[in-house]
């Protein structure tokens, strides 16, 4: 039996292609013996059971072939909440927060505002923002059944109460529905993009990631879609490439948003765009 601070050195050295390898390790055996990473911090002499070391050994050969955390536990946190993840969705990623962040900003003192998440995946923005505003009117889109499967399981999860819809962004929304808020993570990278055959993103959906016309095709949707579904002075807002800030700001004014805005994550990077539509 190996004791948990010899498992950990152990898998450290076989995931040498993973910049993050300790951490990796610390989150899957974590899972395994159903505790959190301090507890391994704390008591590292302890001993893992055979199971408990097969399982681990398992998980780690997983993610030497590149298989994400996430996806090899099943589920992901995001805005502090537990999420069900599985290859029909992508990852929740912390810099995401910046537009649960905003949104909430931009609805504080309305009662009962309409918000509706497009491309929702795992659910993240949708329930988090209902988590956190239990008055909101919330709706959730995505175009896959997969998806929403999860979503719906995770609205359940967190005892949250989301409207969700099948369809491609708005296109299935009825005509006479207006929001205050329409919020979206849409595909942004561009096809051939080198980032989208290393790493985790190799594992993830690829219609969640990538979009025609150098990653803009369905920022281009949303925009022209959205004109019809905001109430006066409502609100479109939406995560974008780093290096995309410029060209997305010209194209919310391009297609008559107003007041338009440019947001910076935590890194200092152009993250989020956000417009009126009056």
């Amino acid at each position: 039996m190996l004791s948990i601070a010899d498992a950990l050195k152990t898998a450290e050295s076989k995931l040498v292609d993973s910049d993050s390898a300790m951490v990796d390790a610390e989150f899957l055996l974590a899972a395994v013996i159903r505790s959190n990473r301090t507890y391994l911090k704390t008591w590292p002499e302890k001993l893992l059971t055979d199971e408990q070391y097969q399982t681990f050994n398992h998980y780690i050969e997983r993610r030497v072939l590149g298989e994400p955390v996430a996806y090899i536990l099943g589920e992901w946190e995001f805005w502090s909440l537990p999420f069900s993840v599985t290859p029909d969705t992508l990852i929740p990623r912390p810099e995401t927060e910046l537009l649960v962040e905003q949104v909430l900003e931009i609805v504080r003192g309305k009662k009962a505002p309409s918000i509706i998440d497009l491309g929702t995946g795992t659910g993240a923005i949708a329930i988090a923002l209902k988590y956190e505003r239990d008055d909101a009117d919330v709706y959730a889109v995505d175009i896959s059944e997969g998806a929403l499967k999860t979503a719906r399981q995770n609205a359940d999860r967190n005892n949250c109460k989301v409207h969700f819809v099948q369809g491609s962004w708005l296109s299935t929304v009825p005509q006479d529905k207006r929001f205050d808020v329409i919020v979206s993570n849409p595909p942004y990278i561009a096809p051939d993009d080198p980032h989208l055959s290393r790493g985790d993103l190799r594992f993830e959906p690829d219609t969640a990631l990538s979009a025609q016309d150098n990653g803009l095709a369905d920022i281009i949707q949303i925009l022209e879609q959205g004109r019809q579904h905001l109430n006066q002075e409502g609100i479109l807002i939406m995560e974008h490439g780093y290096d995309q800030g410029a060209v997305v700001r010209d194209l919310f004014v391009q297609k008559g948003y107003q007041k338009v805005e440019g947001i910076k994550d935590f890194a200092g990077q152009d993250r989020v765009t956000l417009g009126f539509f009056s």
